[in-house]
């Protein structure tokens, strides 16, 4: 999987660097964003393939990645800019981006949300197990006997090539 912040870096025939990557504009206000948000979706969506397949690389340039955002100097010029910008809006949260204080307030911020959150989740998923808890039962009920013979027959057969010495491992001979 690929981090973020993810670029495919070529030298141009100037022998510049030059930077392809994805941005929120890109992937929601574009025709080929639209098509890649269907086949990728995630964090996918702004990995190496996806930036590929958007700028037609194919197999041009080399993967590049950091997600060390403690300073700008880790990043290319053009990166750097692009983040200032505000282009990867939607994108993640990655430290290093805020003051300590800023931080603390985004922290803060998002408790009662996150909250909501784990409430949501564990009512849906307490009733996605009442909704297959019968079913799961009758799975189990379907395939007990089965599930017993395939066991038997696996260690009927494996134990008896083990008891013919030819058979085993020489260290087991």
């Amino acid at each position: 999987m690929c981090e973020f912040l993810s670029a495919v870096k070529t030298t141009g025939k100037n022998g510049k660097d030059k930077y392809y990557f994805l941005t929120y504009n890109l992937i929601h206000n574009t025709p080929t964003g639209k098509l890649l948000q269907k086949k990728y979706g995630g964090e996918d969506l702004i990995g190496h393939s996806a930036i590929r397949e958007y700028f037609a690389l194919d197999d041009k340039g080399k993967n590049w990645e950091c997600s060390d955002f403690s300073k700008p100097s880790n990043f290319p010029s053009v990166l750097v800019q692009a983040i200032k910008n505000g282009e990867f809006r939607g994108f993640g949260t990655p430290e290093g981006l805020l003051a300590a204080e800023a931080y603390k307030r985004y922290q803060e911020a998002k408790a009662e949300p996150y909250k909501r959150y784990q409430e949501a989740t564990a009512e849906a998923d307490k009733r996605w197990q009442e909704a297959t808890a019968e079913a799961d039962k009758r799975w189990q009920e379907a395939t007990a006997e089965a599930d017993k013979r395939y066991q038997e027959a696996k260690a009927t057969v494996f134990w008896g090539l083990f008891m013919i010495p030819e058979n085993r491992n020489p260290m087991w001979r």
